[in-house]
């Protein structure tokens, strides 16, 4: 089994010793579950790289709280209005179950990056890899496959089912709990 580091280290594309490098100049941290690493409408540069635990990025508009993605162990999260512009987060991050993570802020990761030809890429392919995933996001929220769409996220992602209220997955989804809820039940009748 991949360890946090391995799977950042695979994920990132990055070298053993930049990934060592990287962690010598974070700060362990630790969060309980439904503890707000980001909020919506504040500031926050830093650079999350989550050891242990599922977090979900959201957003709330006109009431209806919308999931826009999941990270789990081995991915970077953040707010990419902090982390780029210094600027206001538009989403809010909250931790959906305990867990540990390395922090680094974006000064210090930028002045980390200046002298590391290997981590500069890093900034580089964080942004690629956020890009990806909100177009997918984008994508796959209109598509009418979202059996198709559960099973994926769950496959990729099976922790999830364990952490994380169905709500959130339905709203990452794009659709509504009682949706979902039929979704599983034909899955499991399927399966019987």
């Amino acid at each position: 089994m991949e360890t946090f580091k391995e799977k950042f280290r695979n994920r990132y594309n990055l070298s053993e010793t930049d990934v060592q490098t990287l962690l010598n100049h974070m700060e362990e941290v630790c969060f309980k579950k439904r503890d707000v690493i980001v909020r919506e409408g504040a500031r926050n540069t830093h650079l999350y790289l989550i050891q242990e635990g599922i977090w979900r990025g959201h957003y709330t508009k006109d009431d209806v709280d919308t999931t826009i993605w999941f990270a789990s162990e081995g991915e970077a999260a953040f707010s990419i209005w902090g982390y780029a512009d210094n600027s206001p987060s538009l989403i809010s991050i909250e931790a959906m179950s305990d867990g540990k993570a390395y922090c680094i802020s974006g000064k210090s990761l930028n002045e980390l990056c200046s002298s590391c030809i290997g981590l500069a890429n890093l900034g580089r392919r964080l942004m690629e890899h956020q890009l990806l995933s909100m177009e997918n996001w984008l994508i796959t929220a209109g598509s009418p496959r979202a059996r198709e769409r559960y099973l994926t996220l769950i496959k990729e992602t099976p922790e999830l089912l364990q952490h994380v209220p169905l709500k959130y997955i339905a709203s990452y989804l794009w659709i509504t709990p009682q949706s979902l809820s039929r979704i599983r039940a034909g899955i499991r009748t399927y399966k019987d």
